[in-house]
């Protein structure tokens, strides 16, 4: 009787084996192939972000000079484009782009320094670096005699945390329009802030 029973159990354990088996084996084969992808997947991410820092920090190294000679300027800027291009998602590529600008101001580039904030202040989903793309614009907009233009992109969202750059602009933007009165207002505001901010 005991026998029967085992046999029984036995048999139940091969039909449920040949029923679900292979449906086990596939799914402990996924969860694993799932498993090494993730971690496949974040080895490539700490790896393309690594190789971003690098170039950046080179990038740095190389515009930490007073002002670059021809052959330097190409070099920083295939610099910034491989940054941009394979490393567009980052934190770099905009800081790229920002100090692009940088570079690019100090080539009385405007147009160029122009595009690149603008990629930033239009793509960044970083507020800060966002911000400081629109307060740089604004700065361009000025020294371009475009006041008007640079009281429009200082109304785009701004940190807190630049409110006293912000305001300190905005009474460039509005001196160079003429009005003293709204440009002494504005610069007061920009004091007080930046007291209020340690700044």
């Amino acid at each position: 009787m005991a026998d029967r029973s085992e046999d029984e159990q036995l048999d139940a354990i091969k039909r449920w084996w040949k029923e679900n088996g292979m449906s086990l084996i596939a799914g402990a084969a996924l969860a694993a192939a799932g498993v090494f992808g993730w971690n496949a997947w974040q080895d490539y991410q700490a790896g393309q972000a690594e190789a971003a820092s690098i170039r950046y920090q080179q990038l740095v190294s190389l515009a930490a000079g007073d002002e670059l000679d021809g052959e330097q300027l190409g070099e920083a800027r295939e610099i910034v484009d491989e940054i941009v291009s394979e490393h567009d998602d980052t934190l770099y590529a905009e800081l790229a782009l920002l100090l692009d600008a940088r570079l690019a101001v100090q080539q009385d580039d405007l147009d160029s320094a122009t595009e690149s904030l603008t990629q930033v202040a239009e793509s960044s989903s970083r507020r800060y670096v966002q911000s400081l793309a629109w307060l740089r614009l604004a700065r361009i907009a000025i020294a371009n005699d475009d006041p008007a233009r640079a009281l429009e992109l200082l109304d785009e969202p701004i940190t807190e945390a630049l409110a006293a750059q912000q305001a300190n602009v905005r009474g460039d933007a509005h001196m160079a329009q003429g009005d003293q009165d709204a440009a002494r207002d504005a610069w007061q505001n920009a004091l007080e802030l930046a007291q209020q901010q340690d700044q």
